[in-house]
């Protein structure tokens, strides 16, 4: 059985985030490849703080509780799907330090991103991108970019209201874009597994 996460990558308050989320666990559970499990993992069921390790996350030493829940939701999985909205053309802060809280947890699997906003989110992604390459995460090509315009519905809603997020309506395209991006995910997932397995024994060895 290969397992997915849907990681949310915001916690703000009327975030878009669930309701995308939703969509793509609701939409994964029919579309991924046989063999594959798909839950989601929630940023706002974590409540982290602002990074507070003593040591770097590399070093798998973890002194709060927080940190250790976090890396036993995480460490599970074999492949990732980021849904991430875009913030000030870059990468949500939850995210960031969400991320950076772990290292090895992240290491020789796969991940894809789902991202939306004015320009689909693509620049967020951009850094994501960056940041996987860093995390020995293999990111996949396929990729789904959500327009707040065009895929969400704001008939009969008071745009003034600060508080409007407006109902999600993705375009049918996006449930291909998805399959292919779920598809690439699990290939890699797997192709992935042997190198978990080696490191997973070295760390074995030098530990023991």
């Amino acid at each position: 059985m290969t397992r997915l996460a849907i990681v949310t990558g915001s916690t703000r308050t009327h975030r878009r985030a669930e309701a995308v989320a939703d969509w793509v666990l609701t939409s994964a559970r029919k579309a991924a490849p046989e063999g594959v499990e798909v839950e989601l993992v929630d940023l706002a069921d974590f409540a982290l703080p602002v990074l507070d390790e003593p040591a770097p996350a590399a070093w798998g030493i973890y002194a709060h509780e927080h940190t250790k829940r976090w890396s036993q939701a995480i460490a599970g999985f074999d492949g990732y799907v980021f849904v991430t909205p875009e913030y000030n053309h870059g990468v949500p802060g939850p995210l960031k330090n969400a991320i950076d809280y772990l290292y090895s947890e992240w290491n020789h699997k796969a991940v894809g991103f789902v991202s939306y906003g004015v320009n689909g989110g693509v620049r967020a992604v951009e850094q994501l991108r960056q940041i996987a390459a860093e995390l020995k995460l293999a990111d996949v090509a396929a990729q789904v970019a959500l327009n707040s315009f065009t895929d969400f519905d704001y008939t009969d809603i008071d745009m003034t209201d600060p508080t409007v997020t407006g109902v999600f309506a993705p375009d049918e395209r996006h449930l291909d874009d998805l399959a292919a991006l779920l598809d690439q995910v699990t290939v890699w997932s797997r192709a992935l597994a042997p190198v978990r397995a080696r490191a997973a024994e070295e760390l074995t060895a030098a530990q023991g």
